[in-house]
Protein backbone atom coordinates (compact mmCIF):
# COMPACT_ATOMS: atom_id res chain seq x y z
CA UNK A 1 0.00 0.00 0.00
CA UNK A 2 2.80 2.37 0.93
CA UNK A 3 4.69 1.41 -2.23
CA UNK A 4 1.66 2.30 -4.36
CA UNK A 5 1.31 5.64 -2.61
CA UNK A 6 4.97 6.48 -3.20
CA UNK A 7 4.70 5.58 -6.89
CA UNK A 8 1.58 7.74 -7.22
CA UNK A 9 3.40 10.63 -5.60
CA UNK A 10 6.33 10.27 -7.98
CA UNK A 11 3.97 10.23 -10.97
CA UNK A 12 2.30 13.42 -9.79
CA UNK A 13 5.66 15.13 -9.35
CA UNK A 14 6.52 14.31 -12.96
CA UNK A 15 3.08 15.28 -14.27
CA UNK A 16 2.78 18.73 -12.67
CA UNK A 17 5.79 20.26 -14.46
CA UNK A 18 4.49 18.88 -17.75
CA UNK A 19 1.10 20.48 -17.10
CA UNK A 20 2.78 23.78 -16.31
CA UNK A 21 4.55 23.66 -19.66
CA UNK A 22 1.36 22.81 -21.56
CA UNK A 23 1.11 25.75 -23.95
CA UNK A 24 -0.06 24.03 -27.15
CA UNK A 25 -2.48 26.52 -28.60
CA UNK A 26 -3.64 27.83 -31.98
CA UNK A 27 -6.18 30.24 -33.36
CA UNK A 28 -6.92 33.36 -35.38
CA UNK A 29 -5.12 36.69 -35.18
CA UNK A 30 -6.33 40.20 -36.01
CA UNK A 31 -4.31 43.41 -35.88
CA UNK A 32 -5.34 46.94 -36.79
CA UNK A 33 -3.36 50.18 -36.57
CA UNK A 34 -4.21 53.83 -37.11
CA UNK A 35 -1.70 54.06 -39.94
CA UNK A 36 -0.97 52.09 -43.10
CA UNK A 37 1.07 48.90 -42.77
CA UNK A 38 0.79 48.08 -46.48
CA UNK A 39 2.22 51.17 -48.13
CA UNK A 40 5.05 52.66 -50.18
CA UNK A 41 8.22 54.15 -48.68
CA UNK A 42 7.24 57.65 -49.83
CA UNK A 43 3.93 57.52 -47.92
CA UNK A 44 5.53 55.88 -44.86
CA UNK A 45 8.30 58.48 -44.63
CA UNK A 46 5.77 61.30 -44.83
CA UNK A 47 3.57 59.81 -42.09
CA UNK A 48 6.16 58.53 -39.61
CA UNK A 49 5.44 59.76 -36.05
CA UNK A 50 2.22 61.37 -37.31
CA UNK A 51 0.10 58.22 -37.73
CA UNK A 52 0.22 54.62 -36.57
CA UNK A 53 0.74 55.39 -32.87
CA UNK A 54 -2.24 53.26 -31.82
CA UNK A 55 -2.99 49.60 -32.46
CA UNK A 56 -5.22 46.72 -31.50
CA UNK A 57 -4.07 43.08 -31.38
CA UNK A 58 -6.59 40.26 -30.92
CA UNK A 59 -6.24 36.51 -30.48
CA UNK A 60 -9.16 34.09 -30.84
CA UNK A 61 -8.28 30.62 -29.58
CA UNK A 62 -9.65 27.83 -31.74
CA UNK A 63 -8.21 25.06 -29.57
CA UNK A 64 -5.56 24.44 -26.99
CA UNK A 65 -4.39 25.51 -23.57
CA UNK A 66 -1.99 28.01 -22.05
CA UNK A 67 -0.06 27.21 -18.86
CA UNK A 68 -2.25 24.13 -18.51
CA UNK A 69 -5.57 26.02 -18.76
CA UNK A 70 -7.93 25.15 -21.64
CA UNK A 71 -8.95 28.25 -23.63
CA UNK A 72 -10.93 26.76 -26.53
CA UNK A 73 -13.26 29.34 -28.11
CA UNK A 74 -12.13 32.27 -25.93
CA UNK A 75 -10.61 35.58 -27.04
CA UNK A 76 -8.34 38.28 -25.68
CA UNK A 77 -7.23 41.59 -27.14
CA UNK A 78 -4.75 44.32 -26.34
CA UNK A 79 -5.11 47.99 -27.19
CA UNK A 80 -1.78 49.80 -27.41
CA UNK A 81 -0.80 53.47 -27.56
CA UNK A 82 2.68 54.87 -28.20
CA UNK A 83 4.32 58.26 -28.65
CA UNK A 84 5.84 57.11 -31.94
CA UNK A 85 4.74 55.15 -35.00
CA UNK A 86 4.51 51.52 -33.88
CA UNK A 87 6.97 49.29 -35.68
CA UNK A 88 9.34 52.11 -36.59
CA UNK A 89 12.85 50.75 -35.87
CA UNK A 90 14.27 54.28 -35.64
CA UNK A 91 11.80 55.65 -33.10
CA UNK A 92 13.52 57.49 -30.25
CA UNK A 93 10.75 56.77 -27.74
CA UNK A 94 9.21 53.29 -28.08
CA UNK A 95 7.44 53.34 -24.72
CA UNK A 96 3.84 52.15 -24.88
CA UNK A 97 0.82 51.89 -22.62
CA UNK A 98 -1.80 49.20 -23.06
CA UNK A 99 -5.07 47.84 -21.83
CA UNK A 100 -6.05 44.17 -22.03
CA UNK A 101 -9.63 43.11 -22.70
CA UNK A 102 -10.61 39.52 -21.91
CA UNK A 103 -13.64 37.48 -22.86
CA UNK A 104 -16.24 37.82 -20.11
CA UNK A 105 -17.24 34.16 -20.60
CA UNK A 106 -13.88 33.05 -19.21
CA UNK A 107 -13.55 31.77 -15.66
CA UNK A 108 -11.16 33.53 -13.29
CA UNK A 109 -8.48 30.94 -14.06
CA UNK A 110 -9.05 31.33 -17.79
CA UNK A 111 -8.92 35.12 -17.54
CA UNK A 112 -5.52 34.91 -15.86
CA UNK A 113 -4.33 32.56 -18.62
CA UNK A 114 -5.67 34.86 -21.36
CA UNK A 115 -3.90 37.84 -19.82
CA UNK A 116 -0.68 35.85 -19.61
CA UNK A 117 -1.11 34.73 -23.24
CA UNK A 118 -1.55 38.33 -24.41
CA UNK A 119 1.49 39.48 -22.42
CA UNK A 120 3.61 36.68 -23.85
CA UNK A 121 2.49 37.38 -27.41
CA UNK A 122 2.65 41.17 -27.11
CA UNK A 123 6.10 41.25 -25.50
CA UNK A 124 7.48 44.75 -24.92
CA UNK A 125 4.26 46.34 -26.18
CA UNK A 126 2.46 45.07 -23.08
CA UNK A 127 5.05 45.84 -20.42
CA UNK A 128 2.95 48.72 -19.07
CA UNK A 129 -0.64 47.46 -18.81
CA UNK A 130 -2.70 50.18 -17.16
CA UNK A 131 -6.09 48.49 -17.20
CA UNK A 132 -7.70 45.05 -17.56
CA UNK A 133 -11.40 44.54 -18.14
CA UNK A 134 -13.79 41.77 -19.15
CA UNK A 135 -16.48 42.37 -21.79
CA UNK A 136 -18.37 40.31 -24.39
CA UNK A 137 -16.06 39.73 -27.36
CA UNK A 138 -17.37 38.79 -30.79
CA UNK A 139 -14.85 38.03 -33.55
CA UNK A 140 -15.83 36.78 -36.98
CA UNK A 141 -13.70 35.81 -39.95
CA UNK A 142 -15.19 35.52 -43.43
CA UNK A 143 -14.49 32.88 -46.04
CA UNK A 144 -11.96 35.16 -47.68
CA UNK A 145 -9.28 35.25 -45.01
CA UNK A 146 -8.99 39.01 -44.73
CA UNK A 147 -12.68 39.66 -44.12
CA UNK A 148 -12.94 40.11 -40.35
CA UNK A 149 -14.95 41.96 -37.74
CA UNK A 150 -14.60 42.45 -34.00
CA UNK A 151 -16.78 43.98 -31.32
CA UNK A 152 -15.62 44.06 -27.71
CA UNK A 153 -18.39 45.55 -25.59
CA UNK A 154 -18.34 49.32 -26.03
CA UNK A 155 -14.54 49.39 -26.06
CA UNK A 156 -13.48 48.31 -29.55
CA UNK A 157 -15.22 47.90 -32.87
CA UNK A 158 -13.62 47.20 -36.25
CA UNK A 159 -14.12 45.69 -39.69
CA UNK A 160 -11.65 44.71 -42.43
CA UNK A 161 -11.80 43.51 -46.03
CA UNK A 162 -9.25 42.19 -48.53
CA UNK A 163 -7.03 44.66 -50.34
CA UNK A 164 -7.90 45.15 -54.00
CA UNK A 165 -6.42 46.84 -57.06
CA UNK A 166 -7.99 50.17 -56.18
CA UNK A 167 -6.00 50.27 -52.92
CA UNK A 168 -2.70 50.57 -54.81
CA UNK A 169 -1.85 54.24 -55.19
CA UNK A 170 1.85 54.61 -56.00
CA UNK A 171 2.46 51.10 -57.30
CA UNK A 172 5.36 50.51 -54.89
CA UNK A 173 3.28 49.25 -51.97
CA UNK A 174 4.57 46.44 -49.79
CA UNK A 175 4.22 45.24 -46.22
CA UNK A 176 6.26 48.15 -44.91
CA UNK A 177 5.45 47.47 -41.25
CA UNK A 178 5.24 43.74 -40.37
CA UNK A 179 2.88 42.43 -37.65
CA UNK A 180 3.70 43.61 -34.14
CA UNK A 181 3.79 40.05 -32.79
CA UNK A 182 4.87 36.63 -34.00
CA UNK A 183 2.24 34.97 -36.17
CA UNK A 184 2.03 31.73 -38.14
CA UNK A 185 0.84 33.66 -41.17
CA UNK A 186 -0.69 37.07 -41.78
CA UNK A 187 -2.03 38.95 -44.78
CA UNK A 188 -2.42 42.72 -44.99
CA UNK A 189 -6.01 43.92 -45.11
CA UNK A 190 -8.00 47.12 -45.59
CA UNK A 191 -9.49 48.73 -42.50
CA UNK A 192 -13.08 49.73 -43.14
CA UNK A 193 -13.45 51.08 -39.60
CA UNK A 194 -11.59 50.89 -36.29
CA UNK A 195 -12.81 52.59 -33.12
CA UNK A 196 -11.56 52.64 -29.54
CA UNK A 197 -13.75 54.19 -26.84
CA UNK A 198 -12.27 52.69 -23.70
CA UNK A 199 -10.57 54.15 -20.65
CA UNK A 200 -6.97 54.17 -19.53
CA UNK A 201 -5.16 55.42 -22.64
CA UNK A 202 -5.89 59.13 -22.31
CA UNK A 203 -8.51 59.42 -25.00
CA UNK A 204 -10.31 57.54 -27.75
CA UNK A 205 -9.64 57.33 -31.49
CA UNK A 206 -11.04 56.10 -34.77
CA UNK A 207 -9.57 55.13 -38.12
CA UNK A 208 -11.41 54.63 -41.39
CA UNK A 209 -10.36 53.62 -44.89
CA UNK A 210 -6.71 52.68 -44.37
CA UNK A 211 -4.41 49.84 -45.38
CA UNK A 212 -3.61 49.25 -41.74
CA UNK A 213 -4.69 45.72 -40.80
CA UNK A 214 -3.44 42.15 -40.67
CA UNK A 215 -5.57 39.01 -40.58
CA UNK A 216 -3.89 35.68 -39.90
CA UNK A 217 -3.28 32.80 -37.52
CA UNK A 218 -1.03 32.01 -34.57
CA UNK A 219 0.22 28.75 -33.10
CA UNK A 220 2.44 27.85 -30.15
Amino acid sequence: MKKGTVLLGICLLWTLPLMARDTTISGDYLEVRTGDVYTGPCFANAEVNLTGKEAMLAWRVREGSWRGVALDGLSVLAVVKSKATLGDPYALDRATKAIIVVDERASEEQRDALIDLARAEGGDLLQDVVRVEAVPIEIQFGRAQTFASLKAGNVVQLKTRPLNHGDHICGNEEVYYPPLTEVTQAKPAFTLMHQFKGEGLNGSWSSFGSRGAFVGTFSR
